[in-house]
């Protein structure tokens, strides 16, 4: 059963059209890895889905609930889209931690402010924030940094950076969880605990979107895969498909350069 389904989706900066008629469906447990080049418009289509740009056209549901309809886009106000953004979790290419907190800090933070939101809050505080902090150090130890809980981002390996930030976007429980690139600031010796880390959620059935230019591990890990180019969707299809009996030549070309790896 499709968790995600995305219909017709455009978006344009100005006059240049950055995304074009896209259209695709994803099945919960699932992993879709987005390729192509840069700029064809991968990172693009993981911000409007996660409502970080708006669409200019088409549609988006999450478990059946349409969260973007272009008809309503003029309406949407800002508690809408974030209540809408919670069904995703984005892990960015440059982890953006808050330098101020701690690994455990910047894992319990976005949870604890939405938490705060509700009204029993004040009455449940220390048993709340107890519940957040275990889950957090749950989250920490699943990714191997029980140990660097109360360290600071200045104080980890950027292949640590990154694993704090899965934990982040795990500890909101996103139905869709969404990596933008998220080995291309990482030394080549840190990319493959990263990429480790990932391949471990994708055998424990979460469902991912993952832009990546790792095209082994896409290969590797993917339900499923989609080739972008100008903003369009080229090819999509497993990944036995898309790797090794590509139809269109633009995807062949992309591909050929990898061939050796």
């Amino acid at each position: 059963m499709a968790i995600l389904e995305v219909q017709h989706v455009s978006k344009s900066f100005g006059h240049t059209e950055v995304l074009k008629d896209i259209s695709f469906s994803l099945d919960k447990g699932k992993v879709l890895s987005l390729i192509g080049s840069s700029g064809s418009g991968k990172t693009t289509l993981l911000r409007c889905l996660n409502f970080l740009e708006r669409p200019d056209g088409g549609v988006i549901r999450v478990n059946g609930e349409t969260l973007f309809d272009a008809g309503d886009r003029a309406t949407m106000k800002e508690g809408e889209i974030r209540r809408k953004r919670l069904h995703f979790g984005l892990v960015f290419q440059s982890f953006n931690l808050f330098p101020q907190y701690t690994a455990l800090q910047n894992v319990m933070l976005a949870k604890e402010l939405l938490e705060k939101e509700k009204t029993d809050y004040k009455a449940r505080k220390k048993e709340i924030h107890k519940q957040i902090e275990a889950e957090a150090g749950n989250l920490l130890d699943q990714m191997g940094l029980s140990d660097r809980m109360d360290n600071y981002p200045h104080q980890l390996s950027g292949g640590q950076c990154q694993r704090v930030a899965i934990a982040r976007a795990l500890a909101m429980k996103p139905d869709i969880l969404c990596f933008d690139e998220p080995t291309s600031a990482l030394d080549p010796e840190l990319t493959g605990e990263v990429l480790k880390v990932i391949k471990g959620l994708a055998d424990q059935e979460t469902t991912m979107i993952i832009v990546t230019h790792e095209m082994a591990f896409a290969r590797d890990v993917s339900s499923q895969v989609i080739f972008m180019d100008g903003g369009r969707i080229m090819e999509q299809g497993t990944p036995a498909e898309v790797f090794e009996n590509p139809k269109e030549e633009r995807t062949k070309q992309f591909l050929s350069r990898f061939t050796n790896q």
